[in-house]
């Protein structure tokens, strides 16, 4: 993965292949994103765009944020896609909204919740509720995360879509509210959901991957308290969940969102290590014996293995970062163990 511009990772971001093109042609009517002005929506947005535009077909594709970054609403509709700035947890600002068929909810907040937990409740479980009653007759796709599960010991594997939620701490446990929110809806207005436990989404300005690199070129000691991951390439998970619309029924279904392999967090700073030429330091030699981990199986079944593997994302993310690529300054904390964010 030889990317040395930001331009071109946009473009590869949202460059589209031929399912998910066809997944957009066979989608009745338009589409709408709630919540797209965060770090995967502007390239689920443009996907969509170039995927209507790879079949050959005229669709709205509506992009709904508060836009504090002016310029990417002038970014997004430069490239076809409307935008509408709005406050979504304003119930006026909400209604005013078009009726579209097919929503895809985005709108979250994890980092703060130790200070504001009020705040991340009212984003992660109030407002999908009103969402689920404004947009009850469309099919929605909501995006959640793995965080609702358990941490499970190394020898089990990931979690299933079947594993029981158990969510620690209140970012968790509000993420689970959002998917309770959207199942009332589904039970009492047959509205048809699908819901996405996405764990984690990488690219090369922010992700896992590119916290432990980062720590790595820096210098810095990493922590093996949560010692494996999984992780998946953004523009991977955003066309899975564009391709998930068919899959959307009452009662919702729940779909895994990540890699097919689980990543030793030891030797991924090993690996990077070796493309900077630095030797890793740890916190300590000890690592945890359980983690955050999900099995994505069921997704691959319906959408096929991921085609950019870690390996490629690892090689892609150290040559940004020894290049000074710009990055979000956005730390995942996947390391944390007691839910607070």
């Amino acid at each position: 993965m030889n990317i040395q511009t930001e331009p071109e990772l946009e473009e590869l971001l949202s460059r589209p292949d031929d399912a998910t093109a066809h997944a957009m042609a066979s989608l009745e009517g338009d589409l709408l994103i709630l919540g797209a002005g965060g770090k995967m929506g502007p390239s689920l947005a443009r996907l969509a765009r170039r995927s209507c535009e790879r079949a050959g077909i005229r669709k709205r594709i509506l992009a709904v944020a508060r836009f504090t970054n002016s310029s990417l609403a002038a970014e997004l509709g430069a490239a076809g896609i409307e935008t509408i700035t709005c406050d979504l947890l304003d119930r006026e600002s909400l209604s005013r909204l078009p009726d579209i068929p097919n929503v895809i909810f985005m709108a979250a907040r994890k980092f703060g919740t130790s200070g504001e937990a009020h705040l991340t409740w009212a984003m992660n479980t109030y407002l999908p509720g009103l969402v689920a009653e404004r947009y009850r007759n469309s099919r929605i796709v909501a995006f959640s995360t793995g965080n609702v599960y358990p941490l499970r010991s190394i020898s089990q594997g990931g979690a299933k879509e079947t594993t029981l939620v158990d969510p620690v701490g209140e970012y968790a446990q509000s993420a689970l509210g959002r998917e309770r929110m959207f199942e009332y809806a589904s039970a009492k207005w047959d509205t048809r959901v699908v819901l996405l436990r996405l764990n984690y989404a990488v690219e090369l300005r922010y992700g896992v991957l590119v916290d432990v690199g980062l720590s790595v070129f820096e210098r810095r000691p990493i922590n093996l308290a949560m010692p494996k991951v999984n992780v998946i390439w953004q523009g991977e998970a955003n066309a899975w969940c564009l391709r998930s619309f068919p899959f959307c029924q009452a009662p919702p279904v729940v779909l895994n969102i990540t890699g097919s392999e689980t990543l030793s967090v030891r030797e991924l700073a090993l690996e990077f290590g070796r493309d900077f030429g630095i030797e890793p330091t740890f916190v300590s030699e000890t690592e945890g014996v359980s983690a955050l981990l999900s099995d994505a199986s069921k997704a691959r079944g319906l959408f096929g293995d991921p085609k950019i593997s870690p390996h490629e994302m690892i090689s892609g993310i150290a040559n940004w970062i020894k290049t000074g690529g710009p990055l979000l300054n956005k730390p995942t904390h996947f390391q944390a163990r007691d839910g607070r964010f």
